[in-house]
């Protein structure tokens, strides 16, 4: 069937509630709306799904959202899996709490058993809860820092991690043989409470939760001697408030102010035009409020509270400056590598993990602290994927793991970025340097000093809908087929195609594998330890190209950073 057969047959078929319908009218003159709702169905992707909100196939809605837990389901049922039981969280987002329960109940009219969050948690309590529990799967209902339209679901396995291969594909293929939104099971609630399917949990693993965070504080001194550290957080209407919160004042900080504008969930993020921490506008109020407070420290996370955004005092100038998510991790490994270090803590075969597009300033840290540097794809469900390969052959032990996208993850409590762990761990760090009248933003420029001065850069475009699938895919044929052999000043010396699995050497034509999963990723190792990289983001309409560069000031870094940026605008 093409797009408008499709619509016309959500219009007729009584399957489809009156809400729906009445929706779907509304756009019967609006032929390029039909067409992008039905053109193709909503992809369950190895992410999951994320969409904007509404009805049709290219849509998030109870349909959509019901035919992904239906395969997910049958999968389950497959694995033996349904009494181990599915773990089910949910954000602030428009419609969250009702994707959740439409998901819990289809699974429980599959038999399997269900365990819900009373109320909105954040993406790392799902993965804890789901390794606490000896669940089989989890389901994440959010759409992390996109705009208000939009939701998604992700899964989660066993380990606590988001799917990867070869369930991931095992999962999307049963996805893809429903053919039709009548297979989908469901119950109503209070049957499925009855037979022992449908669980309402809370407290237990919030408190479960929050104790083994607090187990990852290296000085518990200084925080006691440093309780009235300034600190100033938003939780951006979304799940972070009561975890950031709660961690903070049982290790002991005492001087926390919450930007009032943003401490309610609201899945209109009504403050920001993004609910992004990675967007500096989504930090107004509370550098205004850090202003008023004289803030020490300025913390915001995203609505499903696993990626963290930072500004500190510049001591010189007093200004509150920006971290990007490669220096707020690698500030925190470096407290982290340093303290054990101290202590004599750090395990002799210790490992970091971090995703390719991630600052190479990590490899210098592991050099210094002799721990192994591992990169893995984009996503952190590789990251995830490493801890259980080293818990399973014990040749490393973790110790930290980031990627770019303002995400981390310190200990093995969750298999996804901790911002609750992060907060917790940068505000320790600052009562730390404080005590040497360090403020955090000092200390990120003497680590530039001791290391030299890396600097990392993203450029997205967004190409939304049909023609913009297109276009990205042209211009990752582009790449491929004139590979560049400058950008700017630097010469390609080697091009790693994480596709076809293969990375060349420029100079001697010598080729290796990647030895990673096939993805659709380019990467360009340039002259004097500069680099960059191009892929289609896997979450977003957007190709995004990520760029890192050392320099011998932060001027010096700023100017390659353009250099290389300009290239790409005019390549």
């Amino acid at each position: 069937m093409n797009y408008l057969e499709t619509y016309n047959q959500w219009l007729k078929n009584d399957f489809f509630d009156e809400e729906t319908k009445k929706e779907l009218e509304k756009i019967k003159e609006n032929t390029k709306e039909i067409e992008d709702r039905f053109y193709k169905e909503l992809e369950f992707g190895t992410a999951g799904l994320r969409g904007i909100i509404g009805a049709g196939t290219n849509r998030m809605n109870r349909y959509t959202v019901g035919k992904a837990t239906q395969g997910l389901a049958n999968f389950i049922k497959k694995e033996k899996g349904e009494d181990k039981g599915v773990v089910i969280a949910y954000d602030s987002r428009h419609m969250s709490k009702e994707f959740s329960e439409i998901s819990a109940l289809c699974l429980n009219a599959n038999g399997i058993k269900t365990y819900v969050f009373e109320s909105l948690r954040p993406v790392p309590e799902l993965s804890f809860a789901v390794r606490t529990l000896g669940a089989i799967a989890g389901i994440m209902i959010t759409a992390s820092h996109n705009p208000p339209k939009y939701n998604g679901y992700k899964v989660y396995w066993e380990d606590g991690a988001q799917i990867t291969a070869p369930k991931d594909k095992q999962i999307i293929d049963e996805v893809r043989a429903i053919k039709t939104y009548e297979d989908i099971q469901t119950m109503n609630v209070e049957e499925a409470i009855r037979k022992d399917l449908y669980h309402v949990i809370g407290k237990e693993i919030d408190d479960k939760y929050i104790d083994t965070l607090k187990k990852q504080v290296l000085n518990p001194e200084v925080i006691h001697r440093q309780k009235d550290l300034n600190i100033i957080y938003t939780p951006l209407h979304g799940t972070g408030n009561i975890p950031v919160r709660r961690i903070l004042k049982e290790i002991g900080f005492e001087n926390v102010h919450v930007v009032k504008e943003q401490e309610k969930p609201d899945g209109d993020f009504p403050t920001v035009e993004y609910p992004n921490p990675e967007d500096k506008r989504a930090f107004a109020l509370a550098l205004e409020l850090a202003k008023k407070e004289n803030g020490e420290i300025v913390l915001a996370t995203d609505p499903d509270a696993d990626r963290l955004g930072v500004y500190a005092k510049d001591t010189k100038t007093g200004e509150y400056m920006p971290f990007t998510g490669n220096m707020s991790a690698l500030l925190i490994a470096e407290y982290i590598l340093s303290q054990r270090k101290e202590k004599n803590t750090l395990p002799k075969n210790g490992a970091m993990v971090k995703s390719i597009v991630s600052s190479t300033l990590a490899n210098a840290i592991c050099k210094e602290y002799h721990i192994t540097l591992f990169d893995v794809l984009t996503g952190f469900k590789y990251i995830g994927e490493k801890i259980k390969e080293f818990e399973t052959t014990k040749e490393y032990e973790y110790v930290f793991g980031f990627e770019e996208s303002y995400g981390c993850l310190v200990g093995t409590h969750a298999r996804d970025k901790d911002s609750i762990v992060a907060v917790m761990l940068l505000c320790e760090a600052a009562a730390y340097y404080k005590e040497k009248g360090l403020t955090l933003w000092d200390q990120m420029i003497k680590i530039y000093e001791k290391y030299g001065y890396y600097k990392e850069g993203i450029v997205s475009i967004t190409l939304e809908g049909v023609d913009g699938i297109e276009k990205m895919k042209q211009i990752m044929q582009d790449f491929r087929n004139n590979p560049p052999k400058k950008l700017g000043n630097y010469e390609v010396k080697r091009i790693r195609d994480y596709d076809s699995q293969i990375i060349i050497d420029c100079m001697t034509g010598k080729e290796e594998n990647t030895n990673l999963p096939k993805s659709n990723v380019l990467y360009y190792e340039l002259e004097n330890d500069a680099w960059c990289c191009v892929r289609p983001s896997g979450t977003e309409p957007k190709i995004k190209y990520y760029i890192g560069v050392k320099g011998t000031s932060m001027q010096d870094a700023q100017q390659k950073m353009i250099e290389i940026e300009e290239a790409l605008k005019n390549r």
